[in-house]
């Protein structure tokens, strides 16, 4: 007995779990995790993709680029506008009524007139507003050196006329480019109705033919109003018909 307690205590111990493989003992390796990455059809999916996205992405940028750039030039063109048709009121308000001094004359091409400077007492003005055909048609305007004397207004008022048939007179500074213009019409306010400036009604001395405008110093009388009918493209941001009414403000009641 003693012999069979010492065999079973020098006996080697067996391994634990080595009785699931019926007594044999099994080596157990442990392999190494594989790299992680991408393989070369996952790389060329996500590239395509980043792709995509990226010209879709510029695609959006593009347009609201350009959509901003329209926008901007159109609130460019109604503020130019404005400030033409502001101005055409200005210098209607301020015609002169100095005797011997046309203030007022439209040939069909060009409406000329006198006004006063900003500062009184500090001599006169000559103001033209004419279409030119140029250009697919543009609205101007041109104004003179201040004039003192009548010479220098008789001067001025040729150098208008001669400005508006495309002559370069003066300094371009002097002109303005207002608006593209398609066609453009003017309507005096007399005898209690609208009727076409270069009617007898106005009171306006007959210009001799072959006689230079420059030398026609007229009595025309300043009409109660004046009708600015302007024909803008499609192609701006105001488009269509347009009609700006002036009434003379040295009326004691206003007409319509």
């Amino acid at each position: 007995m003693t012999d069979m307690y010492m065999a079973s205590t020098l006996a080697p111990s067996r391994p634990r779990g080595a009785g699931l493989t019926g007594g044999r003992e099994v080596a157990i390796r442990l392999r190494p995790n594989r790299a992680c990455g991408f393989t070369l059809i996952e790389l060329m999916v996500a590239i395509t993709v980043m792709a995509l996205l990226a010209v879709l992405s510029w695609r959006g940028l593009d347009a609201m680029a350009r959509a901003q750039a329209q926008t901007s030039l159109r609130a460019d063109q109604v503020l130019t506008l404005q400030a033409g048709l502001a101005q055409w009121k200005i210098d209607l308000d301020a015609l002169s009524h100095t005797p011997q001094v046309n203030p007022l004359d439209w040939d069909g091409r060009v409406l000329r007139l006198t006004r006063r400077t900003a500062a009184p007492g500090d001599g006169l003005l000559v103001v033209a507003w004419t279409r030119r055909t140029d250009d697919a048609g543009q609205w101007l305007r041109w104004q003179s050196p201040v004039v003192r004397t009548l010479s220098g207004w008789s001067d001025a008022w040729g150098h208008a006329s001669a400005w508006a048939q495309g002559a370069n007179t003066e300094d371009p500074t002097r002109e303005v480019r207002i608006t593209p213009l398609e066609n453009w019409q003017i309507f005096y306010f007399r005898g209690n109705a609208w009727t076409h400036p270069m009617s007898s009604a106005g009171g306006q001395t007959a210009a001799t033919p072959g006689q230079p405008a420059a030398q026609i110093v007229s009595q025309t009388v300043i009409p109660d109003g004046i009708r600015l009918v302007l024909m803008l493209p499609t192609t701006q941001a105001i488009s269509g018909t347009l009609t700006v009414d002036w009434v003379n403000p040295t009326l004691s009641g206003e007409k319509s």
